[in-house]
């Protein structure tokens, strides 16, 4: 059963008048509560209720759950909105061209504000917990102590990779520090690099406790994993208001972050708490049956309730019916976004991985209650991590889901280790853990070429490093991941640009994918449902027989050039655009505190 995020009543909520009032100006009021702060952050019960609370801003509806989500991680290398090329402000948030006027995001009630929300909400716990509290480790308050750390850690961590420099809040707002400008993400990042720390002290293992028996609650695992991904982020390349560079702090050197990120995940690996699915359908399976067990690969979930979420809605193998035999939640749903239509193409044969994530069908009407598998075109591609199909649970909600997010799963853990280990010790102590992923990827007879060889062949640093590169895309399609990755390793125009150019390429059957077939071949599998195509694979280019019926594959209409330009807007560089700019009601409301960089 999923956990549902309550706030315990009055109780509770009169806690966080603070964050109401930071948008009413009524901070100078007195907190209204039922009980006092002593009270609940001295008692295990009501701490809980408060920690719960600090997750019901992910859920707000312009928030994580219908804003951030469904749009930030877009357009990259592997990923891109699926009508990136029709102008309008949704197109506007993904091809690196918004504006601080947007009108999906230009509302006092963005992800923006409500992660700022769910910040205050913290602070408020956080200073409780350490005044009331008495949070040691191995206690229910240290373990609530610690997640109370991390998820604020966790929403100014997506403000960072979202907006760049933001307001830097530690403490629960007051009337002097109502209009506070932007800090240096700097100085952030090693507060919360710092913070991660301390939580890591606190709280337990997976399944070390019943607490942390569900990947819904924060645990050591996912904590040690995340303070390595910000240290990677906080050391990389990104956008400052001076140019594209590394942080010129000291502290967060490559050489520092590097080697703190390499010990982080060799402790999470090291202490066999979490680990790969033995498969990656199984993974995917798993993530759509709602199974929130902790020790596997899943690290930490946003959680949604049955009723609020939207990573189906969104991202899912498109559903053409309102309601078909694997759900009822409205026209049209998933598939708002996919694979770029070379990814599938790039995937070896063999790579188990590759039809999990890249689906070329889409289901069509239903025929009393029925709908079956349609193919698109070449150019349209579905992310098959996320089904309805393989859902429990039948959807009967029109506008949410429910399915949560996947934070952050072991197999990142593992290609940290490797990115981390080539840089500081070289290839060598890198191959264990690519190893290990590739190993889940192919079958027990082609690991010897595909997995051995192919790693022991990564001889230098560089070459090493490539992999590792390629090997994220074929592993986190479709997660979102990939852009905060392509910045750090300031690659995201030059990659962007590859992108374009492959997809020059297979549009016209030249270059790279002049063995990409031209024609496809289906038949409907015994369920009358399921496509058994013919012609995806290089080279397929035979006709199987009379049972199959054909289609063109092609890249459709005439504005082929329109769409692959659409990746990235026209006249923009990507790396001149990493970030989102403030939205212009926040930069209106700042008593003249904030401004937009970067040309905004």
């Amino acid at each position: 059963m999923k956990h549902k995020i309550i706030i315990a009543g009055l109780i509770i909520s009169g806690l966080f008048s603070s964050c109401q009032q930071f948008e009413d100006d009524y901070l100078d009021a007195p907190a209204q509560s039922t009980l006092d702060a002593s009270i609940i952050f001295s008692t295990a019960g009501l701490a809980k209720g408060a920690i719960d609370g600090i997750k019901v801003p992910f859920a707000e509806t312009n928030s994580y759950r219908g804003r951030f989500l469904p749009y930030y991680g877009l357009n990259t290398d592997v990923e891109w909105y699926n009508t990136s090329q029709t102008a309008g402000d949704k197109a506007d948030l993904c091809v690196y061209d918004a504006k601080p006027t947007n009108t999906e995001m230009n509302t006092t009630n963005n992800a923006y504000a409500m992660m700022y929300s769910g910040i205050e909400r913290a602070n408020v716990c956080i200073q409780g917990i350490r005044q009331y509290g008495n949070p040691l480790p191995g206690t229910e308050m240290g373990q609530l102590l610690g997640e109370a750390l991390t998820l604020r850690a966790i929403y100014y961590a997506d403000l960072l990779k979202s907006w760049g420099d933001v307001p830097a809040r530690f403490e629960p707002i007051t009337s002097a520090t109502l209009y506070l400008p932007k800090s240096s993400r700097d100085i952030i990042y090693k507060q919360l690099i710092a913070d991660l720390g301390e939580a890591s002290t606190l709280v337990a293992w997976p399944n070390e406790t019943s607490y942390t028996s569900t990947v819904e609650h924060v645990n050591k695992a996912f904590v040690k994993a995340f303070r390595a991904r910000l240290a990677l982020a906080a050391s990389g390349y990104q956008q400052y208001p001076d140019g594209v560079r590394r942080s010129n702090d000291p502290e967060l050197s490559v050489a520092n972050m590097y080697a703190l990120a390499l010990k982080e995940s060799r402790e999470v690996i090291q202490s066999g708490s979490a680990r790969l699915e033995s498969t990656f359908e199984g993974l995917w399976r798993k993530y759509n049956e709602e199974n929130t067990a902790a020790g596997g690969e899943s690290l930490w979930e946003l959680p949604f309730s049955d009723g609020r979420g939207r990573m189906l809605f969104t991202f899912a193998v498109k559903h053409t019916a309102a309601s078909d035999q694997f759900q009822a939640n409205g026209a049209n749903r998933g598939g708002v976004a996919g694979p770029l239509p070379f990814v599938f193409y790039d995937y070896d044969q063999a790579d188990t991985r590759r039809n999990v994530t890249c689906v070329p069908y889409k289901y069509g009407a239903a025929v009393n209650g029925i709908a079956k598998q349609e193919l698109g075109s070449l150019d349209t591609w579905y992310f098959g991590k996320y089904r309805y199909e393989w859902m429990k649970r039948y959807v009967t909600s029109t506008n949410d889901d429910g399915v949560n997010k996947m934070y952050m799963r072991y197999a990142e853990v593992l290609l940290i280790a490797a990115e981390t280990a080539n840089e500081l010790e070289g290839p060598s102590a890198a191959a264990p853990y690519l190893k290990e992923i590739r190993r889940r990827s192919f079958a027990t007879a082609a690991q010897a070429v595909k997995v051995d060889a192919y790693v022991d062949a990564l001889t230098s640093k560089e070459a090493m490093f490539n992999a590792l590169v390629e090997e994220n895309k074929f592993e986190f399609t479709g997660e979102m991941e990939r852009k905060q990755a392509l910045i750090r390793w300031n690659l995201l125009k030059a990659n962007l640009d590859k992108a374009k150019q492959k997809m020059a390429e297979l549009s016209t059957r030249s270059g790279q994918y002049a063995d990409v077939p031209a024609t496809l071949y289906y038949k409907y599998q015994s369920d009358n449902v399921s496509l058994d195509i013919y012609g995806l694979n290089r080279g397929e280019t035979a006709n199987p027989g009379a049972a199959y019926s054909s289609t063109p594959w092609t890249w459709t209409g005439t504005a082929a050039d329109a769409k692959i330009a659409s990746l990235y807007k026209v006249g923009v560089n990507p790396d001149n655009r990493q970030f989102w700019p403030i939205w212009q009601v926040f930069i209106d409301g700042s008593n003249g505190q904030l401004k937009n960089d970067y040309g905004y």
